[in-house]
């Protein structure tokens, strides 16, 4: 089937392992402060060794800023269909509209019996699942429930409350006639690897397009999503190779077969990170440099002339303005004192130029949203909801630790991908641009010693967070004041630094790319 040009989404399918539940929770942190879109959890709850779905849901929501949470898929035979959607609203409202709805018909059917559940023919599980849908759609609408269903009774039930956005339903569908169903009442398909393999997709997509222009609503009312499993490695199978194979079957998957959401099953969390930092940018952009060129628009770099003016389109993207407060009331460098770039007269440049520049802000967008949860964990030690071995736990975790700041390392892997040129002697995209471009010397220098002086806050934040340790039992409040600083310092010297560097970078990685 064709590209349905829905917006691409990533993220992650933990295990809900209550012996590994610190694990998960921090591998749910970290997809949300990478930049990933969804963290999802099975749902079996006849299943001794797992988490409930819903608490562990709502736990990351709580803990989380920006990330999507959702049950893949809700077990309807033991998940009461009231109950369920007035769970969905209330920790949609709680969680500022972060969450959706995986539904399935159910399956393990000696399990659901054992745990007081009905015993469901595929026929009956389908019919039900159908009943479910309207009481789930008509409590979310504040609306009288009525239902004198085979399988749900509902009668006269006030509905409500509201969820603060229009909760999607996902459907894991596979048999034909539950392939229709999806195209009559899901608003997202999601399919797993291993039960429907990539050359299977071709053919279930076709039944969902076909019921879908038959009952009028189209097939792009349906948004096509997919659970992975993979590794990163050397072989030569589907998500069995190295970074860019995923990138470029993932992109063939969004480009041929019409997926835009993709879930990957991991307990790892270097996984995480790649598929976060490498694989997800790398994917969006070849799949938009894709989408331009099928629109009859152009990926290739536009024509610049001597003063750098460019025949591509205005520039969109938008470095994040510097901050207008500062919490710690000094700086360790003088913002006065920076180089800038000379920016080209005219500037202009292609959506796939711009693509680089963008994904910069990205980056950055989740390293703030980063900062804003260490403020907050900070808090929670200080009000005493946190131990502070939990705090510097979730310090060790972030990505601001792992990557020193420094620009290449976030797009290093990302520029091989897209290019698939890198060599060893040009593999940091600093080194790149200064062979580009003189005028970006100065501002790269700059950028590197403000890189410095930030991994240099990180180590003086752990410190005073062992400090903290040590001080326990003899008087904190100094230790915490210590600790609270350096925080307010890290907050201004960083978001200085990210948007002085969104300012000066825009021009030349849009002119030069990142390698």
């Amino acid at each position: 089937m064709p590209d349905l040009g829905h917006e691409l989404r990533f993220g992650i399918f933990p295990s809900p392992d209550a012996a590994r539940r610190e694990q998960t929770l921090k591998l749910a942190l970290l997809a949300d402060v990478s930049g990933l879109d969804l963290v999802s959890v099975q749902d079996h709850p006849y299943q001794a060794r797992h988490l409930d779905a819903w608490t562990l849901l709502s736990v990351v929501a709580a803990r989380t800023r920006s990330i999507t949470v959702a049950p893949n898929v809700a077990n309807l035979p033991l998940r009461p269909p009231v109950v369920l959607a007035r769970s969905v609203a209330s920790l949609d409202l709680l969680s500022g509209g972060r969450v959706e709805l995986g539904l399935g018909t159910g399956a393990f059917w000696d399990a659901v019996v054992a745990a007081g559940g009905p015993r469901r023919t595929p026929g009956e599980a389908v019919d039900a699942l159908l009943e479910a849908v309207r009481i789930v759609r008509t409590v979310w609408a504040g609306g009288t429930v009525r239902e004198e269903g085979e399988h749900y009774r509902v009668r006269g039930l006030h509905g409500g409350p509201r969820p603060a956005h229009d909760v999607p339903i996902w459907l894991g569908a596979y048999g034909p006639r539950m392939l229709r169903v999806t195209a009559d009442v899901a608003d997202a398909w999601i399919p797993s690897m291993g039960y429907a393999d990539p050359p299977a997709l071709a053919a279930m997509n076709a039944r969902i397009d076909e019921q879908a222009t038959a009952n009028g609503r189209g097939p792009e009312a349906i948004v096509r999503m997919y659970n992975l499993s993979g590794r990163f490695g050397t072989g030569t199978g589907f998500l069995d190779g190295g970074v860019r194979d995923w990138v470029e079957q993932l992109a063939g998957l969004a480009l041929d077969e019409g997926i835009s959401g993709f879930v990957l099953g991991t307990d790892d969390a270097d996984d995480v990170r790649r598929f976060a930092l490498e694989v997800a940018p790398a994917v969006r952009a070849l799949v938009t440099e894709e989408r331009a060129l099928r629109a009859g628009g152009t990926a290739s770099a536009p024509s610049v002339d001597e003063r750098g003016s460019s025949t591509g389109e205005t520039v969109q993207v938008v470095p994040t303005p510097p901050p207008t407060t500062r919490h710690a009331g000094r700086l360790p460098w003088d913002e006065g004192t920076r180089p800038t770039y000379p920016v080209p007269a005219g500037a202009a440049y292609s959506s796939a130029q711009q693509a680089h520049p963008q994904h910069l802000v990205d980056v950055h967008d989740a390293l703030r949203a980063e900062l804003g949860q260490l403020r907050d964990v900070v808090d929670q030690v200080r009000r005493g909801l946190l131990q502070v071995g939990q705090a510097r736990s979730v310090v060790n975790t972030m990505t601001m630790r792992q990557n020193n700041w420094t620009l290449g390392a976030y797009c290093e892997s990302y520029c091989r991908i897209v290019t698939g040129h890198h060599t060893l002697e040009d593999r940091s995209v600093f080194t790149h641009l200064r062979r580009s471009d003189a005028a970006v010397g100065p501002v790269l220098d700059r950028l590197h010693e403000e890189h410095e002086v930030i991994a240099g806050v990180l180590e003086d934040v752990d410190r005073a967070l062992v400090g903290l340790v040590s001080a326990a039992g003899s008087g904190t409040s100094p230790a915490l004041e210590t600790l609270s600083g350096t925080v307010d310092l890290l907050t201004d010297v960083l978001l200085s630094h990210l948007s002085y560097e969104e300012r000066e970078l825009l021009h030349p990685l849009a002119q030069h790319g990142m390698t």
